[in-house]
């Protein structure tokens, strides 16, 4: 006998993108074998863009372009052997690859108060199911914002914009053959915020008076051009323009004044989109100058046979103008006779003096000098001989290194021992490098201090540093030591340490503390700035950092604390790096209020309730209805995850009563239950029972199903209640199911059926967006089988 035909190469399952090319091979071991194919049980003979090839021992199935009819099992059977697989047609959703570029690559750019309209059409296997998000949240329909969903596009419309509405948004595709997520940005520019207050009184005189503000936190998206500054007299209604600086100039000076008049000043910022609101000032008044404070004693830094110095600090007190100089003068000890010894003011606070009598023990004062005159004079100094110093001062004690790093060296000391350095008038510091024997002075004046950095030096050299105390006689004995320069720490650019301990999404309870610790690590240390929505955190807020950590505190939580907080790291070479995170503040809902019951449709119950307050700040909160049966039975869940107010119940026997329970919840509980207080009950009707004789028909009146009246299109809005009916004709009565999007709605509590002697009607209640489709009512009895489609379209509430 001839040898069986084998199968060498099997059928396998294949997934292909609809619109591609698809192909299915097998192969036996004897080439007289043809074959046929089979789809879903059924031979194939021709179909469109389906071809069949045999090359040799090889047998091909061909599908130039992939639909979703071809879709299904196929079956290869020759001879004895037998194979089969599946072609999956995956249809993700797709949008066209220009707007697509477009969007991701190219800003939404529009104004403040402007209307944003984004729509994005799309393709792919229904239902696809389309999400908006912002900064990483969910956009829902608000007040402001409407999200409109169709078979073909979803779009984003927000009717006025504010600069809130700025960010990144996301939009995600979703079918059972993939997910789409487009990236797109939003930018709304608009006029920039006041100047930062308050308003500072930089000088105020009978003649002028200068102010000093700051800039706006935010500058609208738009840079500032200038600021606008205006004057109000007190007691009138009139504002005045003062002029106009320049972004860069946030001070500005008038002479628009009159001596002891009261003024109001007000600065707006200007970007190309126009002026913001004003910054105010307090009362300011134009009075006249006054003069400067006393400084404290003069010191004396040196003192010799002919020359005494000494100097003096500015005054605590500097009157209403700038300081322009100070007037010296001098007295020998035990006389009350000042004398000058500078007529005109000296802009240093600092002199030396000569023409002095040597031998003679003197005092000195100071007084400052501005543009009302000559201040208070200082108490006198303390009383020094004009003589030569006859020792030179001790070494300095205890001469070290305080602090070091790859370029320079902090020294610090004390004083010579005091029988030493009773007057030592200053000190120097002086250096060299190991292979260098001269030293260098790294002081050009006497320090008084005891404590001085030298910079400017070598990574990993070593040098000889040393300090003389100095007094009128030169320079002391020198204090020396040696000190090697580490090399400087690497360069580390500012990264974030970010573990599975730092959370991107944290929901706060109203009242807790919100602590967030973000490690980081950056050489040389990093400046860290904190923003909440791209503002400076506010003052309720704390920031610290502290050991490559910096931690955010707000003690209590607030609603208003819920937002995206930013911490952003930024060192001396430009290197910047950010990282954002959600808090959400929430808290346990309340209760929902009063309920209230309505029979809109016959034998069923529509339980509505005033919602909950906790709707204002909690965007996860939905609601749960419960019933019972008796006053003492249990209560049962009818309804659940329901986003409205408003909840039908169908299931009603009549004769029975019942009792309804509405309960808030959100991700942190459930509130208190809203109840109701009387009992539901549908009366029995009274059913009359009439028997009547059959009559004899001799023909057969048996019909298949037919339709008198069809089904017709609705559109309704958001919430209201849509009612379908039609006409169904046929013996015996046929049978009647409702069908949407392919799915039986016989057992779907939201939908109510009747069938009265062939007028069929179906009822949606509280429509809502999901709703929207096609809608098919199927005739059906022993005779056959009859349909009627329609399309029920939802329209948002205006």
């Amino acid at each position: 006998p001839a040898p069986r035909c084998r199968l060498n190469k099997q059928l396998i399952d294949v997934r292909v993108l609809k619109g591609e090319p698809a192909e299915l091979s097998c192969a036996v071991s004897r080439p007289e074998v043809t074959g046929t194919w089979f789809k879903d049980g059924l031979k194939l003979t021709s179909m469109d863009g389906v071809s069949f090839e045999k090359e040799g021992l090889v047998h091909k199935l061909i599908i130039n372009k992939v639909e979703d009819i071809h879709a299904g099992k196929y079956r290869f059977e020759g001879g004895d052997i037998k194979t089969e697989a599946s072609i999956f047609v995956e249809d993700p959703p797709q949008v066209d690859r220009v707007l697509l570029k477009n969007l991701s690559s190219v800003p939404t750019v529009a104004k403040a108060g402007e209307k944003v309209r984004i729509k994005i059409p799309f393709e792919g296997r229904l239902p696809v199911r389309a999400i908006w998000l912002k900064d990483r949240m969910e956009l829902v329909d608000d007040a402001r914002i409407r999200v409109d969903k169709t078979e073909t596009f979803t779009m984003l419309s927000i009717p006025s914009c504010e600069r809130k509405d700025c960010g990144d948004y996301k939009v995600r595709l979703k079918n059972d053959s993939g997910v789409l997520d487009i990236d797109l940005k939003l930018v709304v520019i608009d006029k920039p915020q006041p100047p930062a207050g308050p308003i500072k009184i930089v000088e105020s005189s009978a003649n002028n008076i200068t102010i000093q503000w700051n800039p706006p936190k935010d500058d609208g998206g738009k840079p500032v051009q200038s600021y606008i500054v205006e004057r109000q007299q007190v007691g009138k209604s009139d504002w005045e323009t003062l002029g106009e600086t320049p972004k860069s100039c946030t001070t500005f000076t008038t002479n628009k004044v009159e001596q002891d008049m009261s003024y109001y000043f007000r600065v707006r910022a200007v970007n190309a989109e126009g002026a913001s609101d004003a910054l105010e000032s307090d009362e300011v008044k134009a009075v006249s100058k006054a003069s400067p404070g006393a400084p404290d004693p003069p010191e004396i830094v040196s003192a010799s046979r002919d020359t005494i110095t000494i100097s003096w600090k500015v005054p605590r007190k500097t009157g209403s103008s700038r300081i322009v100089g100070y007037i010296v003068q001098k007295r020998k000890k035990g006389t009350t006779t000042w004398l000058p010894v500078n007529n005109v003011p000296i802009a240093d606070k600092k002199l030396k003096m000569t023409n002095l009598k040597k031998g003679l023990q003197y005092e000195f004062r100071v007084a400052a000098v501005n543009a009302a005159g000559v201040g208070d004079a200082s108490e006198p100094s303390q009383p020094v001989f004009a003589r030569d110093s006859t020792k030179s001062p001790g070494q300095v004690k205890d001469l070290k290194v305080s602090r070091s790093d790859g370029t320079s060296v902090t020294l610090t000391w004390k004083r010579p021992e005091a029988k030493d350095g009773s007057d030592v008038r200053g000190y120097e510091v002086e250096m060299r490098s190991s292979y260098n024997l001269n030293w260098t002075k790294c002081n050009a004046l006497p320090l008084e201090a005891t404590t001085y950095t030298v910079k400017g030096l070598q990574a990993k050299e070593r040098y000889f540093l040393r300090v003389r105390a100095l007094n009128d006689s030169g320079p002391g004995e020198p204090a020396e030591l040696e000190a090697f320069i580490e090399a400087a720490p690497p360069v580390v650019s500012p990264r974030f340490l970010i573990d599975d301990t730092v959370k991107s999404f944290l929901v706060i309870k109203a009242g807790n503390t919100i602590r967030v610790n973000i490690p980081f690590e950056a050489s040389p240390d990093p400046v860290v700035t904190w923003l909440k929505d791209g503002l400076p955190i506010p003052d309720r807020a704390t920031a610290v950092t502290k050991d490559d950590t910096t931690q955010l505190l707000i003690g209590a939580a607030e609603f208003a604390d819920t937002g995206t907080y930013t911490v952003e790291l930024q060192n001396g070479l430009g290197k910047r790096e950010t990282f954002s995170f959600q808090v959400q503040v929430t808290d346990i809902p309340q209760s929902p209020g009063p309920i209230q019951l309505q029979e809109n449709v016959p034998n069923t119950v529509t339980v509505i309730w005033e919602p909950s307050a906790s709707e204002k700040w909690e965007s996860n909160l939905y609601y749960t209805v419960l019933k019972r049966e008796s006053q003492k039975g249990m209560w049962r869940v009818v309804g659940d995850l329901i986003y409205t107010n408003k909840f039908t119940f169908t299931k009603l026997i009549p004769g029975r009563d019942y009792y309804f329970r509405v309960v808030a919840k959100n991700n942190l509980g459930t509130s208190g239950p809203s109840e109701t207080v009387q009992p539901w009950r549908i009366k029995k009707p009274k059913v009359e029972c009439q028997v009547k004789p059959q009559k004899y028909k001799g023909v057969n009146q048996n019909q298949p199903p037919r339709f008198l009246v069809p089904l017709k299109p609705h559109v309704v809005t958001t919430g209201s209640e849509c009612h379908m009916s039609c006409a169904v004709g046929g013996h015996p009565p046929p049978k009647i199911t409702w069908y949407k999007n392919s799915r039986d709605l016989s057992n779907d509590p939201s939908y109510f059926c009747t069938n009265d002697f062939g007028v069929c009607s179906l009822v949606v209640l509280g429509v809502t967006k999901h709703d929207e489709g096609e809608y098919v009512v199927e005739a059906t009895n022993e005779l056959g089988r009859a349909l009627s489609r329609a399309f029920l379209t939802i329209k948002g509430n205006k």
